[in-house]
């Protein structure tokens, strides 16, 4: 980064001003719940990728998967204090290929390009060295890990269906890894049992029965290594595509108790090489289509109560990488911030951005560490928007995207507005909804305390932009690798909120009255 700016562009401003307003009075329903998320709802991957993985004749991962990631860069380092913490999941397509160098396993080769393997790869391996490394940065970092293990070990690939792998899974080497954790006392959340394995599968399947049996084997072994129930790390699965009868199948086998948390993944604005890409991010018609898929996976939970119920476990808007154009712009903001407004109301606990670094998908920049425009985006949710999911509901055009959550911190009620419009403005006012049985209309709620506002709009108005302004200041790195002040602006709470075109905008109001967040 050779230019560091201290306002943006004045042709921001002028273009808002220009745009047309339209008035929109949305109704906050804060006298009870809709779900509950997690308290670090905001999560990101480190994959395995080798610098050699390369989709759309771009090679975009370069030194940012697990086994070649310098965990010493001070940028890097910033970028995962500021959230206080980060929720990191350890995994990604390669992670069904990965041995562990621990017990009888001696030989730890890497992962190289091969036609016949997984995913184009040989077999990788994790020594217990880099385990020891990335542990350090972890704790250091002040990570939540959760680490996805190598559910094919001890299988093989069936000789009459392609794809499918068969036999029971080995524990031995997992057996062996957990122990050399426990023994280095190294704190893992949550494990999560294999990749993409579900359904049709990526790569490789399982059928569901199977898969409902070995993770019992997992989660006896966790239990069994792990003494005191306090210390447990929780086991998940499946973590790939929601096909329903599989998941209702590997559930009714497993049982009660067993899975801890539900995982999928949601990958809804397809290939990352699609030239149509912003065309669905700005669409809000595309957007709700993945709608069926959290209703779905809410269903399953619903019937089979696992006790962290579902999470989005990768999540990275478009597949293979992502799109070189668009997943590290300020219009990717459009579809990563909706879906996890989107993911939070069907009760999705947790929701998981492929990846902290690396593909076009990354949070930062792959070789200079810079956060991308949906960092930023994701900091400000982590910050503000509380675990207390509450109903809104509005009459205006479908560009209008906008969730509330009870106030991270107390009190109030913290809101994200995001405007797909190219040329329209909202402004936007208020009311309470009174509960159904009280016999009262809604009515306009006046604040008396200034409003927080957050406003995020690309630095020149061209959303292809990668660089995003906070209220109207550029978010870039300090001289020393820190993360920007993210101050709010302070609005006198008579006026309505004003959301421009194609920007994004939290809002906190603390006088507002909502009995759900009290």
């Amino acid at each position: 980064m050779y230019f560091k700016f201290t306002f943006c562009p004045i042709i921001l401003l002028l273009w808002a001003s220009l745009s047309f307003a339209q008035n929109v009075n949305v109704v906050i329903h804060g006298a009870a719940s809709i779900a509950k998320t997690d308290d670090n709802f905001v999560c990101v991957t480190l994959d395995w990728w080798p610098a050699e993985k390369c989709d759309y004749n771009q090679c975009p991962w370069g030194k940012a998967g697990i086994l070649n990631l310098d965990l010493r860069y001070g940028a890097l380092i910033n970028a995962i204090k500021a959230f206080n913490p980060l929720r990191i999941k350890v995994g990604g397509s390669l992670q069904d290929n990965v041995v562990y160098k621990v017990g009888e396993v001696s030989s730890c080769p890497n992962f190289m390009k091969r036609e016949d393997g997984l995913f184009g790869f040989s077999q990788g391996c994790l020594s217990m060295e880099r385990w020891d490394q990335l542990n350090r940065f972890f704790n250091h970092t002040g990570v939540k890990l959760t680490f996805g293990l190598n559910a094919l070990f001890g299988r093989n690939e069936s000789q009459t269906e392609k794809g499918l792998w068969i036999g029971d899974w080995q524990p031995q080497n997992t057996r062996d890894f957990i122990q050399y954790t426990i023994s280095k006392g190294y704190k893992v959340d949550s494990y999560e049992f294999g990749n993409q394995l579900s359904g049709s599968g990526m790569g490789a399947k399982v059928d569901a029965k199977q898969y409902g049996k070995d993770v019992i084997v997992l989660k006896n072994l966790v239990k069994e290594l792990y003494a005191h129930p306090e210390t447990q790390p929780k086991v998940l699965g499946p973590g790939g595509f929601y096909e329903e009868k599989w998941f209702n199948t590997f559930l009714e086998v497993s049982g009660q108790g067993i899975v801890d948390g539900l995982t999928h993944h949601i990958y809804n604005l397809g290939p990352g090489g699609d030239p149509n890409m912003m065309n669905k991010i700005l669409d809000p018609s595309y957007l709700n289509q993945v709608s069926q898929t959290y209703k779905g996976v809410s269903d399953v939970v619903n019937k089979f109560r696992p006790q962290l119920g579902a999470w989005v476990s990768e999540s990275g808007g478009a597949l293979n990488g992502g799109s070189k154009d668009v997943s590290r712009t300020f219009a990717d903001g459009f579809w990563y911030l909706d879906q996890m407004g989107m993911a939070s109301t069907y009760d999705q606990k947790v929701f998981c951005r492929q990846a902290l670094i690396g593909g076009n998908y990354g949070l930062l920049n792959a070789t200079t560490f810079v956060p991308n425009p949906d960092y930023y985006g994701a900091l400000l949710w982590h910050r503000l928007m509380g675990s207390t999911v509450l109903a809104v509901t509005k009459e205006s055009d479908p560009n209008l995207r906008a969730y509330a959550h009870c106030a991270k911190k107390k009190p109030g009620v913290s809101l994200i507005f995001i405007n797909l419009s190219k040329d329209r403005s909202f402004n936007i006012t208020f009311s309470n909804a009174k509960p159904e049985d009280a016999g009262k209309p809604n009515y306009e709620f006046v604040g008396k305390q200034n409003r927080e506002e957050y406003h995020l709009r690309a630095l020149t108005g061209d959303t292809k932009d990668d660089i995003v302004c906070l209220n109207d200041v550029p978010m870039v790195q300090t001289d020393s690798d820190d993360i920007p002040a993210m101050d709010p602006k302070l609005v006198d709470a008579s006026t309505p909120i004003s959301i421009a075109a194609q920007s994004i905008a939290y809002v906190t109001i603390r006088d507002f009255e909502a009995p759900a967040c009290v």
